[in-house]
């Protein structure tokens, strides 16, 4: 590593390897040689001919298909120096590999033809990797979900404390976010298409020429081109370059995610600071420089912090669509090489993150029953009221009743620093008729969760799943993180 230049830390801190190699040099170019080989294959196999004689031949694809990975980089390198284009820098070294080959090298394409094609492949392989780690992300939700299913919690509103819900229901909420960026991952990627073979404005005029005006030829070239490379289909039509809204497309998948990651590790960071969930910390983790007592939550704030990062990145590939002239024009390039490598890093990162966290999530149940009592006794006040009634009493007075008793309760804890002793006031009450051993019977916190453990059970059969099963072969992935 150099110590003296700029490393994003996508690359040094947060992205997986796996992720890295679908955006690198070694996957771009490999890829470019490839499309150069389907190109000529198919032109080889629709019977590319001049006064009756093959264009290309099988001794020229053998040597194309015999130098697809050692890349000359430095040929391409001192060759774009003098031409100052890419596409044409990689032709004349793949070339210079193969002497046989080199003149039919990129027959009838512009450069286009391996730009975008490439890209394309590179964000179909990039999706099916957060696709894989989506997956393990909601399959570990579901485990911790299925847990801690039956266990009350506070439940919060506005983030004041409401009817309590489970620990597990509450991860089934966390969980649905996932599994509804699952499904459109799943649209977008099932919609992905190769640009093809369309030339400099679209119109394939470059093939006309090469077949003879054979309009029947020139319609199998894309569909061949397309299955060789591993794809169903190529666009339609298109001008030069495949339409920039699929990058849209694809980074408001990768926005989505990042914010279901961000509101989970912002409920993880406000449990955290209940002491009610604590995010993995390990041995010799370091929480503040100062305070050495103290254990952030470092993981889930860094989520967050990405999280952000993504979401606004997706800016830029709507803004790049919006703004394209007519057929093409090249203020995409410089965009796209940054708003799209970098988005999916950091969601490879996010993702990441949230297997790390959710895996290791310690639950203080404790923690979570000593505040839910806290303040149950406001809550069962309804259940309260209703047994008095039956008991003879006045609904409507009773209700006054409960109200002022809940105001001086409330004025004991937050004035005076008391425990909450509503339940004593109501007993101390004659109008209710109840003592305080009847009163602490309606105290079991799984009276007030509802259909908490139910709904948990039915979310993870019904929906999670099918998912899991459908996607079994992608299950078992682990996180590590870097720093």
């Amino acid at each position: 590593m150099s110590n003296d230049r700029y490393v994003s830390p996508l690359s040094e801190r947060y992205a997986s390897r796996e992720m890295q190699y679908i955006f690198s040099p070694d996957m771009k170019f490999t890829t470019w040689r490839k499309l150069w080989i389907a190109l000529a294959e198919t032109e080889m196999e629709l019977g590319l001919s001049q006064n009756g004689k093959p264009v290309i031949t099988q001794e020229q694809i053998d040597e194309l298909k015999a130098h697809v990975n050692d890349i000359n980089y430095d040929v391409a390198k001192a060759r774009e120096k003098e031409v100052r284009h890419d596409v044409m820098s990689h032709v004349y070294a793949y070339g210079q590999q193969c002497p046989k080959a080199a003149g039919i090298i990129h027959l009838g394409a512009t450069s286009c033809y391996v730009g975008d094609n490439t890209d394309i492949i590179v964000m179909t392989e990039a999706l099916k990797l957060v696709k894989k780690k989506l997956v393990n992300v909601i399959a570990k939700l579901a485990e911790f979900a299925d847990k801690y299913k039956g266990q009350p919690t506070l439940a919060f509103t506005h983030f004041q404390p409401a009817q309590p819900t489970t620990v597990g229901k509450r991860a089934t909420l966390w969980a649905q976010e996932f599994c509804m960026d699952l499904e459109d991952l799943n649209y977008v990627l099932s919609t992905m298409k190769l640009l093809g073979s369309k030339g400099t404005t679209g119109t394939q005029a470059s093939f006309l020429e090469l077949f003879d005006g054979d309009q029947e030829t020139i319609d199998k070239i894309d569909p061949m081109i397309a299955a060789k490379m591993g794809f169903e289909k190529c666009v339609a039509v298109s001008g030069q370059t495949y339409s920039r809204k699929t990058d849209t497309r694809v980074c408001n998948i990768l926005a989505g995610i990042a914010a279901s990651a961000h509101k989970m590790s912002n409920d993880i960071r406000l449990l955290q600071h209940l002491k009610e969930v604590e995010e993995p910390f390990e041995k010799s983790q370091i929480g503040s420089s100062a305070m050495a007592y103290k254990r952030n939550p470092m993981r889930s704030e860094r989520i967050a912090s990405l999280s952000r990062y993504v979401m606004i990145d997706a800016l830029n590939p709507a803004i790049t669509s919006a703004t394209q002239w007519f057929e093409r024009t090249l203020d995409d390039s410089a965009n796209k090489r940054l708003s799209i490598p970098e988005g999916f890093l950091a969601i490879d990162g996010i993702l990441d993150l949230c297997l790390n966290v959710v895996d290791g999530l310690v639950v203080y149940d404790k923690v979570i029953n000593k505040r839910l009592m806290s303040e149950l006794p406001f809550m069962a006040t309804e259940n309260i009221m209703m047994d008095a009634v039956k008991n003879g009493g006045n609904r409507q007075e009773l209700h006054e009743r409960i109200r002022e008793l809940s105001m001086e309760a409330g004025k004991n804890v937050k004035q005076l620093g008391k425990e909450n002793n509503l339940l004593e006031l109501i007993a101390n009450d004659p109008a209710f008729g109840m003592d305080l051993e009847d009163l602490q019977k309606t105290m079991d916190p799984a009276k007030y969760v509802g259909r908490a453990p139910i709904q948990v059970e039915k979310f993870l059969k019904e929906v999670v799943a099918p998912i899991l099963e459908e996607n079994a072969e992608l299950l078992g992935v682990t996180a590590e993180i870097n720093v």
